[in-house]
């Protein structure tokens, strides 16, 4: 093995001390987590979906501005910035993509929210394409229905306004790096089974 690489070619070969090599050399790739998130942000402003009055990045802007003036707290509106983080690798599923980075370090309540956004924005469009616009009646017993609901109304399909006010990315920078600095999966912060209030 050499200093900083390890000897295997195949994953079942390698040893306690390879894989702890790994994971020595993985930890500052981990920490710089937000810088990619909001280097693919800063993407989004350049390259986005045609047709649109704003580009994603700006969509993101204001729906994290309308949170954060709403009285959300932290993880809300982390979720409001990203939650088309996805769109650019995965627009067919840029809900369930956007949920799973941000998982390990917001609540269960604001990825659930996230993850499920898409089916719940179909209340909007849906008929003019002849789809089912209720598609979300499929978990009105879920604890987490009103909120994901209010998400996208209040804070989701309003946030196409070119003239709209908000915030520039800088100013939430230091959210979204006190969120991605946080121990991923940790309890305490996921509070498995809690559902937050979204505003104040």
């Amino acid at each position: 093995m050499q200093d900083n690489q390890v000897s295997f070619t195949q994953m079942k070969d390698g040893t306690k001390d390879e894989y702890l090599l790994l994971q020595k050399l993985e930890k500052p790739y981990l920490a710089m987590t937000a810088d990619r998130i909001l280097d693919e942000l800063r993407r989004q402003g350049e390259v986005s979906l045609e047709g649109y009055k704003v580009n994603r990045l700006q969509h993101g802007l204001q729906s994290a501005t309308r949170a954060e003036r709403d009285g959300a707290d932290i993880d809300w509106i982390v979720g409001a910035l990203l939650h088309d983080i996805g769109d650019g690798l995965a627009p067919q599923n840029h809900d369930r993509f956007s949920a799973e980075v941000i998982r390990p370090f917001v609540r269960w309540d604001v990825a659930w929210v996230v993850e499920h956004h898409g089916i719940f924005q179909m209340l909007y469009y849906a008929h003019h394409y002849n789809w089912d616009e209720n598609a979300r009646d499929q978990f009105k017993d879920h604890p987490c229905f009103q909120s994901c609901a209010a998400f996208c109304d209040r804070w989701d399909q309003s946030s196409f306004d070119p003239d709209y006010d908000m915030q520039p990315l800088e100013h939430f920078e230091p959210m979204l790096r006190k969120v991605f600095a946080r121990n991923a999966y940790d309890p305490d912060v996921i509070r498995e089974g809690f559902v937050s209030s979204l505003t104040s």
